[in-house]
């Protein structure tokens, strides 16, 4: 099963090719690259399983490559600096393509890259994990972590292309997987009741892999964020949906140490949260947060804030999020399963509540 989709931004729209083995075909890839010098982002897990397909498709190209620490704790400027270096080394001009191989993290530090290497060059997206397939290639979300907030140094700059083949999940490890299923049940939860439905049945075939079923939840995910993207593509307004989750999961990666929790893993527990703290305003019914925290818990990912952070820790790593407008947090909550809005009311009260029962 093969798709392809837009993300409309009119003269910076891009196509997201979705499906098996795409990898093997140059021709998802080429016409999307600019000028003749292409430096391929990777990081030590991904480049021995992939780099040498992606090189094999650049015959006639100047290709050199960049190949970074895996993990989220090296999501930092520093090792920014590494690519910034090999680019001036090989000596890569504007008219350069940047290839990120890789998953969220190293779509993200390319994508900041490309938009800061002599004031932007273009770049594609190779995603190989299931969420940056449905989520961080796509959208134009580039940036690196700092010590007291996670993608606090970024920009907005959209790739040529998102080409996610669908085979390189074979080799992601389960813990992985589910990180990515995280952001698939973001979708269904903030506007797309059908897929949410349609995640409750068919999450075990997710879980096995079924190259069909995945491909279709992928593209389905897309859809979803290609729509709000195309809306609001510096997150002025609606765009904020998404980050359904995100408020608490950021907290939960920062106060935890980056890499000791997954993204994925810390956006299922906020996602819980944000459940739970909707119940609790009286704005989602108990049986609806009783179907969010079972298909959160039948992707294998955690429901519960982790222990040891107490409620100062969130309040103070909420206080800084990227998501504070004029010293005030705003929460994504619900009105029930696929209707997310935008809330600045929650008061601290509320939230020692909610932790109260943690």
């Amino acid at each position: 099963m093969k798709y392809t989709l837009t993300v409309d931004l009119g003269t910076r729209s891009y196509p997201i090719y979705i499906g098996e083995n795409l990898l093997a075909n140059a021709d998802f890839l080429i016409p999307h690259i600019a000028g003749k010098q292409v430096m391929i982002v990777s990081n030590t897990t991904v480049a021995p399983l992939y780099l040498q397909q992606v090189k094999a498709l650049l015959g006639d190209f100047q290709v050199a490559e960049t190949i970074l620490p895996d993990g989220e704790e090296y999501k930092t400027l520093d090792i920014l600096n590494q690519i910034y270096t090999q680019l001036l080394t090989q000596r890569f001009d504007r008219s350069c393509t940047l290839i990120a191989l890789g998953g969220g993290v190293v779509g993200d530090m390319t994508g900041f890259a490309a938009a800061t290497y002599q004031r932007g060059v273009n770049f594609i997206q190779i995603p190989t994990t299931l969420l940056s397939q449905v989520d961080s290639s796509v959208g134009g979300k580039t940036g690196v972590n700092h010590a007291l907030g996670k993608n606090m140094m970024g920009a907005f700059y959209q790739p040529q292309a998102v080409i996610a083949d669908t085979q390189t999940l074979n080799t992601l490890d389960d813990r992985q997987l589910s990180a990515g299923l995280a952001e698939v049940i973001k979708y269904g939860l903030i506007n797309d009741l059908d897929f949410f439905a349609w995640l409750e049945n068919n999450m075990s075939a997710l879980l096995a892999r079924d190259a069909d079923i995945l491909a279709y939840a992928i593209h389905r995910s897309c859809q979803d964020k290609a729509q709000v993207v195309a809306q609001d593509e510096r997150e002025g307004g609606i765009r904020a949906l998404l980050n359904l989750g995100h408020t608490f999961g950021h907290a939960i990666e920062t106060g935890m140490g980056y890499g000791k929790w997954l993204h994925g893993e810390a956006v299922g527990a906020g996602m819980c949260l944000a459940a739970q703290l909707s119940y609790q305003l009286e704005l989602m019914s108990e049986n609806e947060v009783k179907r969010t925290i079972h298909l959160i818990q039948q992707a294998k990912l955690p429901i519960q804030a982790p222990k040891e952070m107490t409620t100062l820790d969130f309040l103070n790593l909420m206080a800084v999020d990227k998501k504070v407008v004029d010293q005030r947090m705003r929460f994504i909550l619900m009105k029930g399963i696929g209707k997310a809005f935008i809330s600045a009311e929650v008061t601290q009260e509320q939230l020692n509540t909610l932790f109260s029962i943690h």
